[in-house]
């Protein structure tokens, strides 16, 4: 059996008397989409900051590609290919889109404080940056400046920028966060497009696009798993419905953080 993708060996992060991570152990396989859910205060956003190495664990080991990242920088884990993307969209607002994904290249080969560098004009950068637009469904939309785009398509530049670092891992927080159907269908079809060509860690409230999407479901509730299996599984499972899900009505409904 293949080395697992990113292996989370007993992590745990306290905020005064406040456990956000409390023991978690979760595993994703290669060229999974594994979801990660749970309502408000679950602990979500505090694990990929743990996983991206914006923070630190108290406890706990973090396996990635096979190596022990636990005590590397974000910088590190991220030039050892593990992406993410945020609840809000961090980007370059007054760049265009295609400069926004140069600029993510050009960072990605050692050149992250090189910005003045004519990025718009250089072929290396631009050309690959032309193709991740295109394949993220957004590059007609290349000469936009940033903050002019739709806030679907921030979402989606959001994303090339980070798969233009050609990570192994992308870590995703609430990709549909701010959207509207529409917008939240755009954005399934694209992720499903990636499925099978990059893991993925998804954190998202949209019942719907964690169903849709994910190989496996893990749910977090005051920083604790209390399950993981596959769709289906959790779908089903008591325990889940009662401290998350809800009835089958409140299903696509549930959100937290």
């Amino acid at each position: 059996m293949a080395e697992a993708t990113l292996k989370v060996e007993g992590l745990v992060k306290r905020f005064g008397g406040v456990t956000a991570a409390d023991n978690i152990f979760l595993e994703i396989e290669q060229g999974q989409i594994h979801a990660v859910i749970g309502p408000n205060g679950a602990g979500k956003t505090t694990l990929v900051s743990l996983l991206s190495g914006t923070m630190t664990a108290d406890a706990g080991r973090i396996m990635f590609d096979g190596r022990d990242i636990s005590g590397e920088a974000a910088y590190a884990r991220s030039l050892l290919g593990l992406a993410r993307s945020f609840q809000v969209a961090s980007l370059f607002k007054g760049f265009s889109a295609r400069e926004n994904v140069a600029l993510a290249i050009q960072a990605h080969r050692g050149h992250s404080f090189r910005f003045w560098r004519a990025a718009a004009n250089d072929l290396e950068l631009t050309e690959p940056a032309q193709s991740i637009l295109d394949a993220v469904g957004i590059g007609k939309r290349s000469n936009v400046i940033a903050e002019n785009l739709a806030h679907g398509e921030q979402k989606q530049l959001e994303i090339a920028m980070a798969l233009a670092t050609d990570p192994k891992l992308l870590l995703l927080d609430e990709p549909t966060a701010g959207m509207g159907a529409e917008e939240s269908q755009v954005m399934r079809v694209f992720l499903a497009k990636l499925k099978g060509s990059c893991t993925m860690l998804l954190i998202e409230h949209d019942m719907d696009t964690v169903f849709a999407l994910a190989d496996q479901v893990t749910v977090l509730v005051y920083g604790r798993v209390i399950a993981t299996g596959t769709p289906e599984e959790i779908r089903s499972n008591d325990d889940v419905r009662a401290a998350y899900l809800g009835t089958e009505e409140d299903t696509a409904g549930a959100s937290g953080h």
